[in-house]
C-alpha cells in the first residue's frame, strides 16, 4: 500500500487541520484520486480516500475486506463494521458494503459507542 498526502506527512497539526477543511471545499483529495485512476487504470489499482490528510493506494482487494477471508462463517452469526469514511471511494467502503458485513456509518468515537451501546448491549 502507498499512502500519498497532497500536503505532506509532517505538517503540523494547524496544517493538518487547515488542508483538510481546504479539502472538504476544493475536493482536491477526490480530484487526485480521479486523475490517478484514469492515467493508471492499466494497473488494477484502488484509491481510497481516509483520515483528514491522504488517500491510499494498492492493488484491487487488498481493501479492509481483506481479513475477512480469516473468519470461520461458521463461527459468526453477524459481522459488523463501524467506519466513518463508508462513502464511494473512502477507506471504509469496500468492507461497509461488503454482502457478508453489517455496515453502520459513525461519526465519532461517542457515536460507534453509543451505536454498539443500542445495537448489543440494550
Amino acid at each position: 500500500m502507498l499512502n500519498i498526502s497532497p500536503v505532506g506527512r509532517n505538517c503540523s497539526r494547524d496544517e493538518r487541520n487547515a488542508y483538510e477543511e481546504y479539502d472538504l471545499k476544493h475536493n482536491i483529495r477526490k480530484d487526485m484520486v480521479a486523475a490517478m485512476t484514469k492515467a493508471f487504470a492499466h494497473l488494477n489499482l484502488t484509491y481510497s480516500i481516509g483520515g483528514q490528510i491522504s488517500f491510499d493506494c494498492f492493488p484491487k482487494g487488498w481493501d479492509k475486506t481483506y481479513c475477512l477471508q480469516f473468519l470461520d462463517k461458521s463461527a459468526f452469526d453477524e459481522v459488523h463494521f463501524f467506519g466513518d469514511k463508508t462513502f464511494e471511494g473512502g477507506n471504509d467502503f469496500e468492507i461497509f458494503s461488503h454482502p457478508d458485513v453489517i455496515g453502520h456509518t459513525v461519526t465519532s468515537p461517542d457515536d460507534t459507542k453509543a451505536q454498539c451501546t443500542k445495537l448489543f448491549l440494550s
